[in-house]
């Protein structure tokens, strides 16, 4: 695995697997899971956990990433003045042994999985950097849920819908997933405007495999998106939407994730925005 730039408070990771020791900023190398060659076709989603704060795999988190590839990242917030060699010597053991177990639940289920532990001062920078790293199509806000046999799909532009499509198509297809199409009208933006939006989402969707019959389209104009995702939200299993500004971690550590939390406890998928070329 390539090196990845030093920000923030982490410094130089190291190349991987073949590392020794601990890494220099707190992470354990790579471990890889379920399939020894994942398939590049499955949609990737990172799976942040505070693994040392109690924080589990949720129930229904494993069929609803069934085909996904994982990234299982366990992380730990430490204190300024830890050192991250200091924290993975004391706590390194039983978050691994935590994260392995979570794996191994994924793994049965169906998904390709590969685990990170992190010993960091900075839980928003590392969840962007590895999501960029992995190149995830998605963060998931990981709440638990029975089952997923229906999913809202928030779109508003803030991500190419053909992101969107690909997670979903991904993720469901092949699960008989009912799927719902959600987009809020901009200021000056049409219904037919949105109309036209989403049968484009619906085609590519059913390009990629979704039934059409399992596909709902719905436009409306709303003042407070998300109140409006999340009245909605109350009726589905869960929910895929765009990242927000400045960045995912504005949902999953942030303000909009609380909101949502209030009136939707299921998962959420949040879509990132394409990496920007370098």
């Amino acid at each position: 695995m390539p090196d990845t730039p030093a920000n923030d408070d982490e410094a130089q990771p190291g190349t991987g697997e073949d590392a020794a020791g601990p890494e220099a900023d707190g992470e354990a190398p790579p471990e890889a899971g379920g399939n020894a060659q994942p398939d590049p076709d499955r949609p990737s989603v990172l799976v942040p956990l505070a693994v040392l704060e109690g924080e589990s795999l949720p129930p229904g988190t494993p069929e609803l990433l069934a085909n996904a590839r994982v990234v299982l990242l366990g992380y730990h917030v430490i204190p300024d003045q830890t050192a991250t060699e200091q924290a993975r010597e004391q706590f390194g053991d039983k978050a691994m042994s935590k994260l392995d177990e979570f794996a191994a639940r994924l793994t049965a289920a169906g998904a390709d999985v590969e685990t990170r532990l992190v010993f960091t001062h900075d839980r928003e920078t590392t969840v962007d950097r590895l999501s960029y790293e992995y190149d995830c199509l998605a963060v998931l806000v990981p709440n638990s849920t029975d089952r997923v046999e229906s999913v809202l799909v928030a779109l508003r532009g803030t991500v190419g819908a053909s992101r969107n499509a690909r997670l979903v198509a991904g993720l469901f297809a092949e699960a008989g997933v009912a799927v719902t199409l959600y987009h809020a009208l901009d200021e000056g933006e049409s219904r037919g405007d949105g109309e036209a939006f989403l049968k484009g989402v619906k085609s590519d969707l059913a390009e990629r495999g979704v039934e059409l019959d399992r596909i709902e389209t719905v436009v409306e104009t709303g003042d407070i998106p998300i109140d409006d995702i999340a009245s909605r939200a109350e009726s589905h299993d869960a929910v895929v939407m765009g990242e927000t500004d400045p960045s995912v971690t504005t949902f999953v550590f942030g303000m909009p994730s609380e909101q949502l939390a209030e009136r939707f406890l299921g998962p959420v998928l949040v879509v990132q925005r394409e990496r920007p070329e370098e």
